[in-house]
């Protein structure tokens, strides 16, 4: 506004000295005014690289400096972003490994436990098996047991009708005895 001001009252003051002359025109040379206005350009471009262009590019070096930090925070930022995302799938990676290495462990582990159950149960049917078979062995003993002594009141009930009074009880149990040996025990 200043340079403005000054412009004006320079060409002001020269322009309105009448000399007797006509007005000058637009198309007219004046050479006197070519000089004042080279002058007045001259002193306007000393001013303007004084109190204008000095600010001026100061503040576009500033505003470079910013985008240039701006830029290399952002490049800091992606590159610390690449390694963050890298670091996470190394440790994805990771847990993924372990997560499939707790789940082999875990169906080995079954597994294990499977036929452990599979063989206690084997056993245990193979140990029950063995207490029923004894049991139905004893079972068998003592019903063969009780039938020989009712095969052998029956004999003695028979013989003794049949011999009646020949022999004695004891020869005939001693006879009966010798009979149920000879029979098989199946």
């Amino acid at each position: 506004m200043l340079l403005y001001l000054l412009h004006n009252l320079l060409f002001g003051i020269f322009l309105s000295g009448d000399t007797g002359h006509e007005k000058p025109s637009l198309l007219s040379v004046n050479p006197g005014l070519i000089i004042w206005t080279i002058v007045v350009f001259i002193l306007f471009l000393f001013l303007l690289k004084k109190f204008a262009w000095g600010p001026l590019i100061k503040s576009l070096n500033d505003r470079e400096a910013n985008i240039k930090s701006a830029l290399e925070n952002a490049e800091l930022q992606r590159k610390n972003t690449e390694e963050l995302v890298a670091e996470n799938k190394k440790i994805i990676s990771a847990a993924n490994a372990n997560a499939s290495k707790i789940l082999s462990e875990a169906r080995e582990l079954a597994a294990k436990l499977k036929e452990e159950i599979v063989a206690k149960a084997n056993d245990e049917a193979n140990r029950n098996i063995g207490i029923a078979k004894t049991q139905i062995e004893a079972m068998k003993e003592t019903a063969l047991e009780n039938l020989k002594g009712d095969i052998t009141d029956i004999a003695l009930k028979a013989a003794e009708k049949i011999i009646m009074q020949n022999l004695d009880r004891k020869k005939h149990m001693g006879l009966i005895e010798d009979f149920l040996k000879k029979i098989p025990k199946n």
